[in-house]
């Protein structure tokens, strides 16, 4: 059956006090242009993702409109959301690369896309208490931020490719943020980035022979994830991986909250379907060699600066994304984007994945005086930050565990265990 929409009043201007809602739409033209900025929105943070793990851009840009509708379709067309690429994959999949080729990490990908479509079954079916429960905000807040500082060192590399080109990038990022509100100020980091690309290109660091030589319209590379009862090894992977399925559940429970919140529908009974939705698409990337996906606070700032919550408008940009995947030309330019351009973007970009992990403590309100919330990210901090490692078995089969994984791990057993001992001692 296919997706319909009642007209928000006349289809051209916005009732005050009102938004548009999920069922609801402006007229067509109106909303195709709301959709193509919520393509504008999502494309410099998605874009970002393959250029760092060296993915091909095209075959993620493809996989992230697909991702899209499919959610749409499995959300029953009732909440709206863009699945871009998540943050969350690069350091897993940077460490699986190296160790085992594109293959391997895209088993990582996809193992993760399995076990957040069975948490999102098991959620349609029970609730989302036992989440809550198991990633009290302070879990949640130290392992997204031990996410962002642990990504530094990389940061730091791009940077120091090319400085110049670096500090322009990193100053227009900053100068956007400051000088321009509403939908500019949002795109800070896609401004950044096309500024500092201007001045590489200015500075002759980028090499156009590639773009000239892709043809317009296509299909993207396509690359198969490793099969792990081929190569045994690649089941050393899943510890890796695993702790980005606690961070994908957290954006998609923080993205629907949003969205009730904004719009004034109970829309919490669709967690399971979402992260159902989410799983299927990241194991969809990660079959044919996509980067995992994840719904983005980018969008739900257009939303809320447009209040149009329409789910039509994401039926545009998935269909405007899955066009530019199709196109090897679009792919061909993401992929001269320099490394120095890269160092100055991620130099903000992956501190403020911190501050956002410490944005969550900040509004639940965590309280530092108590002794578990203190020991809980602390710790996890430190090994986050500090990238701390553990390789258990000693050879190629072994499992490596990096800090993200142990930072993650130590969240959860420090909050608990210290919190379970303060219950049975009276002193919680």
């Amino acid at each position: 059956m296919a997706p319909r929409w009642t007209v928000h009043g006349d289809g051209r201007t916005i009732r005050p006090d009102t938004v548009v809602a999920p069922d609801e739409r402006l007229s067509w033209p109106r909303t195709v242009g709301i959709g193509a900025q919520h393509v504008v929105a999502m494309f410099g943070a998605t874009f970002l993702v393959p250029l760092l793990t060296h993915f091909p851009p095209s075959t993620t840009l493809l996989f992230s409109g697909v991702g899209t509708i499919g959610f749409l379709l499995v959300t029953r067309n009732r909440l709206p959301s863009y699945l871009g690429s998540s943050f969350a994959f690069i350091a897993p999949i940077t460490a699986a690369a190296a160790a085992h080729g594109r293959g391997g990490a895209l088993f990582g990908i996809l193992s993760v896309g399995i076990l957040l479509a069975v948490v999102g079954g098991i959620v349609a079916i029970t609730g989302t208490g036992w989440i809550d429960a198991l990633m009290p905000p302070v879990v949640a807040g130290a392992i997204v931020a031990l996410i962002g500082f642990n990504l530094a060192p990389t940061a730091v590399a791009n940077f120091g490719t090319a400085p110049l080109v670096a500090i322009v990038t990193l100053a227009a990022v900053i100068l956007c943020t400051v000088l321009f509100r509403g939908m500019l100020g949002r795109m800070s980091i896609f401004v950044g980035v096309a500024i500092g690309y201007l001045a590489a290109v200015v500075l002759g660091r980028v090499d156009f022979a590639p773009v000239a030589a892709a043809p317009w319209i296509g299909l993207p590379t396509f690359s198969l994830a490793g099969n792990p009862f081929a190569d045994a090894s690649l089941w050393g992977l899943l510890p890796v991986f695993l702790p980005v399925v606690l961070v994908l559940v957290a954006e998609n429970v923080g993205h629907i909250r949003a969205v009730a919140q904004m719009t004034g529908r109970d829309v919490n009974a669709l967690t399971g379907r979402a992260l159902l939705a989410d799983g299927v698409a990241t194991t969809l990337a990660g079959l044919f060699g996509g980067s995992g996906t994840t719904t983005y606070g980018e969008n739900i700032g257009v939303m809320a600066a447009t209040k149009v919550y329409s789910t039509a408008a994401y039926w545009v940009a998935g269909v405007v994304a899955v066009l530019l995947g199709l196109s090897p030309k679009v792919g061909a330019v993401l992929n001269t984007v320099p490394a120095g351009v890269l160092g100055g973007a991620t130099l903000a970009l992956y501190g403020l994945i911190g501050v956002v992990g410490m944005k969550i403590w900040l509004d639940n309100r965590v309280d530092f005086s108590k002794p578990k919330n203190q020991f809980t990210a602390a710790v996890a901090l430190v090994i986050g930050v500090g990238n701390l490692s553990w390789a258990i078995g000693g050879s190629k089969d072994g499992i490596q565990l990096g800090g993200i994984v142990l930072g993650t791990v130590a969240a959860v057993v420090i909050y608990h265990l210290m919190n379970a001992i303060g219950r049975w001692r009276g002193t919680d």
